[in-house]
């Protein structure tokens, strides 16, 4: 279980009431330190002057006329009086305050004066005094003498902590909204789309940041819709020639082994021009709809079928997703594509329904991919060098499936199938 939080707004307020909390349990300390020797002056002088009453009270009174003035004073002052007696349990405090308030009380009654904060058990301020040869005790409650904590005091204290607990928050989340915006932009960057400007406000560093990153966006923008009208300009260039070069092969009457091969690599060309074409329309355009992708996948697989290739479905019902029908279906046919060029048998494609979206799976009996090499094939023009990688194409195959499927907020994985080939699973959420 995580106790500390990972979000900075979170952090950084735990740590600012924190130090609240430790500087004002820090200046409670301090002002208890610098207290405690005029708070025993006061009290001592308290406890000297009720001593000094009492004693000349008793010393004054008539004998018949002392245990009503004893009496007075008990319920009146709450102050009483008794004879110190041989074996009677003293206790003296440890207390700082209270061993000071000792201190101060013999120097004015004199050495012979005891202090202490419980006798036989009874709790209060005891201090005794002498009539002649007899010893007394003087017996004061502590809440009479002894200042408490007003709550007032822990109101105000409690106010204090929470205001400045507030403030933390209001600041933080002043910093924190503008970073998460700026989290979410990045991230439709990441998933190759184009977001929307950050709005350049706010303190100097997040205006500096936000205008950056702007700028960092509007470059990257430019420079996709520069690269897609390259591809798209290059590669419908190139189909005239190779038409032409098609059809002066078909009429050139040359060997038949000859003609087929070189049939065979202006098709391959072919297949190339349309992966450029396919790549530089990856970018969006397409609106997306309700789309059942078991319907897609089923289609896919027909037109493999009608070509005469073998694909064997698995197609469960799922239920219909927001998709960009013309790229999904490009992303489907690319899977399948590298399957039968790469696996050539026991090529296989389904569909099924999972909690919170749809699997897709298209699997064949190939080298298959090494797990290193997963995540470099999915970049553009990147091919593998051994196993799979005699089979010509551009490396475009993968990275358009990946464009597809993040621009879809869906993930790509390459999984070994069980039993030796590649596994290539999608997975789609439904909303």
């Amino acid at each position: 279980m995580r106790l500390w939080p990972k979000s900075l707004l979170w952090r950084t307020f735990l740590l600012l009431a924190a130090l609240v909390l430790a500087t004002t349990v820090g200046w409670f300390e301090i002002f208890r330190a610098y207290e405690i020797e005029p708070r025993a002056r006061q009290i001592s002088q308290n406890l000297v002057s009720i001593v000094n009453l009492t004693r000349v009270a008793l010393i004054s009174s008539q004998p018949e006329l002392r245990r009503e003035l004893l009496s007075d004073l008990a319920e009146r002052e709450g102050i009483q009086v008794y004879t110190a007696e041989p074996g009677e349990r003293v206790v003296e405090s440890e207390r700082p305050l209270l061993k000071l308030v000792g201190e101060l009380i013999r120097r004015q009654l004199g050495a012979d004066t005891r202090f202490a904060v419980e006798r036989d058990g009874k709790a209060g301020l005891w201090v005794s005094f002498f009539i002649d040869d007899d010893e007394y005790w003087v017996r004061v409650p502590r809440e009479r003498i002894e200042r408490q904590i007003a709550l007032r005091w822990l109101g105000w204290g409690a106010l204090a902590l929470a205001l400045s607990l507030v403030a933390a928050y209001v600041l933080v989340s002043r910093l924190n909204r503008p970073l998460q915006a700026l989290a979410h932009a990045a991230d439709a960057i990441g998933k190759g789309k184009t977001p929307e400007p950050l709005a350049e406000s706010g303190p100097e560093e997040i205006r500096t940041l936000s205008h950056a990153f702007n700028g960092m966006s509007r470059d990257l923008a430019r420079l996709d819709a520069d690269r897609a009208l390259i591809l798209a300009g290059v590669s419908h260039d190139l189909r005239t020639p190779l038409s032409r070069l098609r059809l002066g092969v078909e009429m050139s009457g040359a060997d038949p082994l000859l003609r087929d091969g070189m049939t065979a690599d202006i098709e391959e060309m072919d297949r190339i021009v349309n992966q450029f074409l396919d790549f530089a329309r990856t970018d969006g355009g397409e609106p997306m709809q309700r789309v059942d992708l078991t319907a897609i996948a089923a289609e896919v697989a027909e037109h493999y079928r009608r070509h005469g290739r073998s694909v064997a479905t698995e197609l469960l019902p799922s239920p219909e997703l927001p998709l960009q029908t013309m790229a999904m279906r490009r992303v489907v046919m690319n899977l399948v594509d590298n399957a039968l060029r790469y696996g050539e048998k026991e090529v296989s494609v389904s569909v099924r329904a999972e909690d919170h979206g749809v699997l897709l799976q298209v699997a064949d009996r190939g080298p298959g991919i090494p797990a290193s090499e997963v995540e470099r094939l999915k970049r553009p023009f990147t091919r593998l060098e051994v196993a799979r990688s005699d089979k010509g194409g551009a490396g475009l195959g993968l990275a358009i499936v990946e464009r597809v499927v993040r621009t879809h907020r869906g993930t790509l994985e390459l999984l070994p199938r069980p039993g030796g080939g590649l596994l290539a699973e999608i997975r789609l959420p439904l909303g």
